[in-house]
C-alpha cells in the first residue's frame, strides 16, 4: 500500500480544511461535537442544517456517487479525506444514514423511479432520515425481526415496533425492514421500505440516556400504510438490499479523526494544568497513558486508511471493516475513561458546571460510547465476522 496522497488528492484536502475550518468557527458555544450531538437543542439541530446546506451546494454529500445522478465519482480515499477532515474539526451537515445506507441502497437496488425521487433530495439535504431496523428482540440477529407488512391494495399495511432509532425525533423520513413472508427461512422473507414519517400510524418515543439526553427512541406501526412503490429492491429480498450499504466507505475514520482532535487538546490541557506543583504532563503514568492512546489511534488510522485501499481495488472488506469498528468503538470507551482518570473528580463533573473541564465532554463520552460498541454491529458481532470471514474458522 502507498501511504502518499496524490496531488489532486492533498489539493482536496486542503480545500475541505479550509471550508470545514469555516464552519467550525460557526459553532454554537457549546457545541463540542460528538456522534449525536445534533439531535440534544434546537440550536445544535440548526447548526447541522445549515452546514448540509452548504455541503449540498458543494455536490459534498454525494462525493462517490455516479455522475449521472448527481455525484461527483470520488473514490474511496477521498471520500475517506472528506469524512476525515470533517470529523477532525467536528463539524455535522451529514446525514448519518441518508447518504451512506439509503442512498447505496437505491443505486444498488431501487427502480428508476425511485432513483429519481429520493436521490436527488438526498443529494441536496432536504431530507433527514432514521433507521427503523433493531427491535426488542431482533438486535444483532436482525433476521429474527417480526414487525410485519401485509399487501392492501397498492399499498403494504405495517405493524410491529422498532427500538434505539437514532435521531427519529428529529427525522422526516424512515428507512425500515419489515417481514413479508413468514414461510420461508428468516433472511428469504424481508423486505426493505423507505417512507415519509409525517403521516397517520407511527408514534415516535424518547429513550432516555441516564443523563436524560435524548438521541434513541421507539417506533411503533399501527396500520402504517407504505406504497409498494417505496419498496427497495424486490419484495422478499430487503435482506440483501441492506448489504448495499457496504459500497461505502467503511474505515471508521470519522471516530479516529474525532479521537485524535481530543488527545491533541488533552495534552495541551495536561500541559497547562498543574497538580502538585508540576505541570500533568511530566507524571509518568500521564505520559504513558497519553502515548498509549496516540499510538492506538495513529495504528487505527493505519488501518482505516488500509481499509479504504482495499476498497478502491475492488474488495469487498467485511472483516477488514469489522476489524475497524471493533477497535474504533472500544477505543472510544477507554479514551473516555482514560480522561476522567486523569482529570480526577473534575473529569466526573457534567456539562453545565462552571468546574466541568472540557465543558463535561468526557463524562458525556463514558455514558454514550459504551453504546457504540453495540449500535451498528456489537463487538461480538465484529468479532465473529472477523473470524468466520476473515480467518475462516468454522461457525
Amino acid at each position: 500500500m502507498d501511504f502518499r496522497l496524490t496531488a489532486e488528492q492533498e489539493a482536496l484536502k486542503r480545500e475541505f480544511e479550509e471550508f470545514f475550518a469555516r464552519e467550525e468557527s460557526r459553532a454554537p458555544k457549546e457545541w463540542s461535537g460528538g456522534l449525536f450531538a445534533i439531535f440534544e437543542s434546537d440550536e445544535n439541530w440548526a447548526y447541522h442544517r445549515s452546514v448540509a446546506e452548504r455541503l449540498a451546494e458543494k455536490g459534498w454529500l454525494s462525493l462517490p456517487w455516479p455522475k449521472e445522478y448527481g455525484g461527483k465519482e470520488h473514490s474511496y480515499i477521498e471520500q475517506l479525506i472528506f469524512n476525515e477532515v470533517r470529523a477532525y474539526h467536528r463539524v455535522p451537515g451529514v446525514d448519518m444514514w441518508g447518504p451512506q445506507i439509503v442512498a447505496p441502497s437505491i443505486l444498488e437496488h431501487g427502480s428508476e423511479e425511485l432513483k429519481k425521487k429520493w436521490l436527488p433530495r438526498i443529494a441536496r439535504g432536504e431530507i433527514n432520515w432514521c433507521q427503523g431496523w433493531s427491535e426488542p428482540n431482533a438486535g444483532s440477529d436482525l433476521a429474527s425481526l417480526t414487525t410485519r407488512a401485509v399487501e392492501d391494495g397498492d399499498d403494504f399495511v405495517i405493524n410491529g415496533q422498532k427500538i434505539w432509532t437514532t435521531g427519529a425525533h428529529r427525522a422526516d423520513h424512515i428507512f425500515f425492514l419489515a417481514r413479508t413472508d413468514q414461510n420461508v427461512p428468516k433472511h428469504k422473507g424481508i423486505t426493505y421500505f423507505v417512507s415519509e414519517v409525517d403521516k397517520p400510524g407511527i408514534t415516535i418515543r424518547p429513550l432516555l440516556y441516564m443523563h436524560k439526553k435524548r438521541e434513541y427512541n421507539e417506533v411503533f406501526f399501527d396500520n402504517f400504510r407504505v406504497p409498494k412503490k417505496n419498496v427497495v429492491g424486490q419484495v422478499n429480498q430487503g435482506w440483501y438490499v441492506t448489504m448495499a450499504g457496504i459500497n461505502f466507505e467503511r474505515s471508521m475514520i470519522g471516530t479516529v479523526a474525532g479521537l485524535k482532535r481530543d488527545l491533541e487538546e488533552f495534552v495541551e490541557f495536561s500541559k497547562k494544568t498543574v497538580h502538585r506543583g508540576q505541570p500533568m504532563a511530566k507524571a509518568t503514568l500521564i505520559r504513558q497513558k497519553l502515548a498509549e492512546l496516540a499510538i492506538e489511534l495513529e495504528a487505527t488510522k493505519q488501518w482505516a486508511y488500509y481499509v479504504a485501499w482495499l476498497q478502491s481495488k475492488g474488495q469487498n472488506v467485511p472483516a477488514e471493516s469489522s476489524a475497524a469498528k471493533w477497535f474504533s468503538s472500544e477505543l472510544a470507551v477507554r479514551f473516555g475513561n482514560i480522561a476522567i482518570e486523569m482529570m480526577g473528580l473534575y473529569g466526573a463533573l457534567k456539562e453545565g458546571s462552571k468546574w466541568a473541564r472540557f465543558k463535561g465532554k468526557y463524562e458525556d463520552m463514558c455514558q454514550y460510547t459504551l453504546g457504540i460498541t453495540i449500535a451498528g454491529g456489537t463487538t461480538e458481532t465484529m468479532k465473529n465476522i472477523i473470524a468466520w470471514m476473515g480467518l475462516k474458522l468454522p461457525r
